[in-house]
C-alpha cells in the first residue's frame, strides 16, 4: 500500500453537500479503509498537483437496510475531506 498511491483515492464524492463545499475549496473523496492522512495527502498531491493545507477523515459505518422486503447491509467506507488554500481549485475528472 505504501508504494501504490493510486489505489488510495477511490473516487470523489459527488453529493449535494460535497458540491457546495467545493466553493470553499474543500474536496471530498472515498478512500481506502486503511489509508492514513499522510498517505491520502501524498496520493492527492501526486494525482492533482495541488498541496492541501489539511486532511480530515471520517469512517462511515455499515447500515442495515430493507429493499423490496429483503434485509441487507449497506457497506461502510472511509471518507476524506481535503482542504485547499482559499480560492485554489482542482479539476475532478
Amino acid at each position: 500500500m505504501k508504494n501504490d498511491l493510486s489505489s488510495i483515492l477511490i473516487r470523489p464524492s459527488i453529493t449535494e453537500k460535497a458540491t457546495l463545499m467545493v466553493e470553499s475549496s474543500v474536496y471530498t473523496f472515498e478512500v481506502a479503509p486503511k489509508a492514513g492522512k499522510a498517505e491520502i495527502k501524498k496520493a492527492f498531491v501526486e494525482k492533482y498537483k495541488a498541496v492541501p493545507i489539511k486532511v480530515t477523515t471520517v469512517t462511515i459505518p455499515a447500515k442495515k437496510v430493507v429493499v423490496r422486503g429483503k434485509r441487507g447491509v449497506k457497506a461502510g467506507y472511509k471518507k476524506a475531506y481535503v482542504y485547499l488554500k482559499k480560492g485554489e481549485k482542482i479539476e475532478i475528472m
